[in-house]
């Protein structure tokens, strides 16, 4: 083991002082690696910084949340099944909390009502059009992890009394009331004048697509006291006991049966939806994008292999005198090998190194630049690139390092 120990030590030496004597030569080979571990490191930056933003999306969601709707999140092929269904109703949120009032043992916490329609926003001269309007229930805050940035939300009392107040988002606050507090302020819907309360936090997209800070909500009753609501797009949010979702959502399953009257023989004329639903949508997409990022990345890491492989035959040339002579003074088979082996994977580890620090500072850069652009930059992705970068230099250099440590110590000193 101690010889062993001594010959690691050696071929490090004898690798550094090769790199330094061909710097040139050395840098044009770490090239392919360094593009190799750029494609590598990137990729798992983009598939991470994917699923951060689609957890982070999901988060606002409630992981213990079943939303009862009439249709599904899914895609569906059978669409005028779906479309003749009973619309879900307000009422029937109303229902599922005296059931949950009645009865201690349920898995079942809260029902909270909510509808959606698109309208525009007026204040003094400044307009917004179609922005996502939502009627919900007065708990809301007790279901969702969005904070308030300013103000509150609206309270029991406003909530049963229909009043005028309104909860805007933080894009809509900026557009509205730039520098100012919107929180006691007035604004219109339509014909009628609201006053704001509060104002939400920055929450960014909904899966990089819809912005979850173009919003305002209202109390349901005055929703409706001013729109139909469409029975397409309201909506039951049902808090549940997250350690028994499967059993809660076959109690829900049952609820919503008997308060809509559905009889035994026919099939759910609603849907119970979850975050699963589209976690399962999202992922034969991300796996798409590994299995394409990991064809692109093989690539180039072969290209740079191909590349370290080359000029270790280059080095065994140019040095089998000197390999010649070692064996002739009685080194190893076995030394050689280790040799030429970390020559080359050390060829191939500067190149990973560079190459995460340029993945780094571009990371950084796509940051500042476009900062809602999910990447993610972690620990374990530097540890797969230097992993990475030292197996294609071990098994690059492997063939002509086992070619040099069989070189017959005559023939190599004979060599021209």
């Amino acid at each position: 083991m101690r010889r062993l120990y001594q010959e690691v030590v050696e071929g490090l030496r004898i690798a550094f002082t090769q790199i330094i004597a061909n710097k040139l030569r050395s840098a044009l080979t770490a090239l392919g690696v360094i593009i190799g571990i750029v494609s590598v490191t990137l990729m798992g930056t983009a598939i991470l910084g994917i699923d951060a933003g689609v957890e982070r999306s999901l988060a606002g969601m409630g992981d213990d949340i079943f939303y009862v709707t009439k249709w599904p999140w899914r895609g569906i092929e059978d669409w005028w099944n779906y479309r003749n269904r009973q619309p879900v109703r307000v009422e029937h949120a109303y229902r599922i909390n005296e059931y949950i009032a009645s009865n201690p043992n349920t898995l079942l916490k809260r029902a909270v009502p909510a509808s959606e329609r698109q309208t525009n926003i007026v204040r003094g001269d400044l307009r917004l059009v179609n922005i996502y309007t939502l009627g919900i229930g007065h708990e809301l805050p007790l279901i969702s992890k969005t904070d308030m940035a300013q103000g509150r939300f609206f309270s029991e009392a406003e909530a049963h009394a229909a009043r005028n107040v309104v909860v805007i988002g933080f894009d809509v606050a900026d557009a509205l009331f730039p520098g100012e507090n919107p929180v006691g302020n007035k604004l219109r819907i339509g014909d009628q004048e609201f006053q704001v309360i509060g104002t939400m936090a920055r929450q960014g997209k909904f899966l990089g697509l819809f912005s979850m800070d173009s919003i305002i909500m209202l109390p349901i009753d005055t929703f409706r006291r001013y729109y139909a609501l469409d029975g397409n797009s309201t909506q039951l949010r049902v808090q549940v006991d997250h350690k028994r979702m499967d059993d809660a959502r076959e109690e829900l399953r049952g609820l919503m049966r008997a308060i809509r009257q559905v009889s035994p023989e026919r099939p759910d004329d609603f849907e119970l939806n979850e975050q699963k639903v589209i976690r399962e949508q999202l992922d034969p997409i991300k796996n798409g994008i590994a299995i394409g990022g990991l064809a692109i990345t093989a690539l180039a890491l072969f290209v740079g292999a191909i590349g370290i492989m080359n000029i270790t035959f280059v080095s065994v040339k140019e040095r089998t005198k000197e390999i010649g002579t070692r064996k002739a003074l009685g080194a190893r088979r076995r030394t050689i090998l280790i040799q030429f082996l970390i020559e080359a994977s050390s060829i191939a580890l500067v190149g990973g190194v560079f190459g995460l620090v340029f993945t780094f500072l571009l990371t950084q850069a796509m940051a500042v630049i476009a900062p809602s652009f999910p990447l993610v930059f972690s620990p374990s992705l530097v540890l797969v690139g230097l992993l990475s970068s030292v197996t294609a230099g071990v098994l690059s250099g492997f063939i002509p390092a086992w070619q040099a440590s069989k070189l017959d110590p005559v023939v190599a000193l004979r060599y021209e």
